[in-house]
């Protein structure tokens, strides 16, 4: 087997659509021993599939009529040609994915998990470099895509903000894209404007990845988001297809959630519930795009009480304050916020809480509450953590070097910790 049995597995129930407890019972093993395979490399507890279950489960796979039944139709070609805008290697938006696209990609995250994790090491773009243009505050999304960019043996530059870039001087996006591209072999770019990263991209040939524009998309956010809920789901024995997503908030301005539900239509049957402060709602022409030619249904309401009842994520999103002015924040108050009291009396013990981050941690804000901290329901960090493999699947994918990755691997020099966060939560089940 070229690849870990843990994405050799993943993959195969991504692809057949079933969950863990469905896939053990078709192939004939108890969900105990599935679950010790799916154990990362090096866990206590993970044990080796027997040679028997990898030839089965890959004869499952290879079935065409089994394929047919769960899976979408193939598509053929290079994933980075697949998701390509006009021929570019570039990632502008999460439309350039189909669900097919999409889970390839997030195979492809499989494999960069033990370098993620620094258990292994890969130089596949060793003497790439990476150009970090942010023109608007950020730190998890540009320190994440350099860490991501390094750990594939890259090397980044990066400008911040407006005032220390020759933009200030006058200069144009075209003429600042052109010369960076002359310096770098690939660009993340976060910008205040929306549609401003599509003009760099369209001055350029090298990969363009869009770290956000403006309340426009943050298609990265969007992937990592995904990638955690499909985790996660795994772990709780749930499937995507049927589930209740309530996203709550700043739905207006907040581009996370922009990217992310467009990118959760490429999935059936989803309940959409919508929660929104007066004037705050979700634009129509997103939803218009969720729902038409689909069987999803969606919700709108001001109300956290009557909305997060019985849903499977909540997904929370702090005001947008920095992309307007002036504006009524009418019902967006401290009581307006997702904590530990209302997530007991609205949800189940399985419910994943995320939040894309930053979240307004002061007393008073009405953001996701820290009293959630040590409560095994909240993913935000599992959430962060994830995006260092999504975004080497994307460098990988874009720069052509996904095939090379799990032949380069080598064992780490220094002694990782074995748990990153001191005050992380244990939750039940496994990664």
């Amino acid at each position: 087997m070229s690849v870990s049995q843990q994405v050799f597995l993943r993959d195969a129930m991504r692809r057949l659509n079933l969950t863990r407890d469905v896939f053990a019972a078709r192939i004939g093993v108890k969900r105990r021993a599935l679950d010790t395979w799916l154990l990362p490399e090096g866990s206590q507890e993970a044990r080796s599939m027997p040679e028997v279950v990898g030839r089965f489960v890959t004869e499952i796979v290879e079935n065409e009529s089994l394929m047919r039944k769960y899976a979408q139709s193939a598509q053929f070609g290079p994933l980075r040609d697949r998701i390509a805008v006009e021929g570019k290697h570039q990632l502008l938006s999460v439309d350039q994915f189909t669900r097919e696209s999409v889970e390839e990609l997030f195979r492809i995250a499989d494999l960069m998990q033990p370098i993620a994790r620094r258990h292994k090491v890969s130089r596949v773009l060793e003497g790439a470099v990476l150009g970090n243009l942010f023109f608007e505050a950020s730190t998890r999304t540009r320190v994440s895509f350099g860490a991501a960019f390094c750990r594939l043996g890259g090397s980044v530059c990066d400008t911040t903000g407006f005032t220390f870039s020759s933009m200030a001087k006058g200069e144009s996006i075209y003429d600042t894209s052109r010369v960076m591209s002359g310096y770098v072999d690939a660009m993340v770019i976060r910008h205040p404007e929306q549609g401003s990263v599509a003009e760099f991209a369209q001055a350029t040939n090298i990969p363009v990845v869009n770290g956000g524009d403006g309340p426009g998309e943050h298609p990265s956010q969007a992937l990592l988001d995904l990638y955690t809920i499909l985790t996660e789901f795994s772990r709780l024995g749930k499937l995507m297809d049927g589930a209740h997503i309530a996203v709550v908030g700043d739905l207006k301005y907040g581009r996370t959630v922009h990217s992310l539900i467009k990118l959760l239509a490429l999935y059936k049957g989803l309940k959409f519930t919508l929660i929104a402060p007066r004037g705050l709602e979700m634009p129509q022409g997103i939803i218009d795009k969720v729902t038409q030619g689909t069987d999803h249904v969606v919700e709108q309401t001001p109300s956290l009480n009557e909305g997060l009842v019985g849903v499977d994520v909540i997904y929370a999103t702090r005001v947008q304050k920095e992309r307007f002015s002036g504006e009524d924040l009418e019902g967006y108050t401290a009581d307006f916020q997702v904590n530990k009291a209302l997530v007991d009396q609205c949800c189940g013990p399985d419910v994943i809480v995320m939040h894309p981050l930053p979240r307004d941690s002061r007393e008073g804000a009405n953001d996701l509450n820290v009293d959630l901290n040590d409560d095994s329901r909240l993913a935000i960090f599992r959430q962060t953590d994830n995006g260092i493999p999504v975004r080497m699947a994307i460098f990988a994918v874009l720069l052509g070097v996904e095939t090379l990755v799990q032949h380069s691997l080598r064992d780490v020099t220094w002694s990782p910790p074995t748990h990153i966060g001191p005050d992380d939560s244990v939750f039940h089940g496994i990664d």
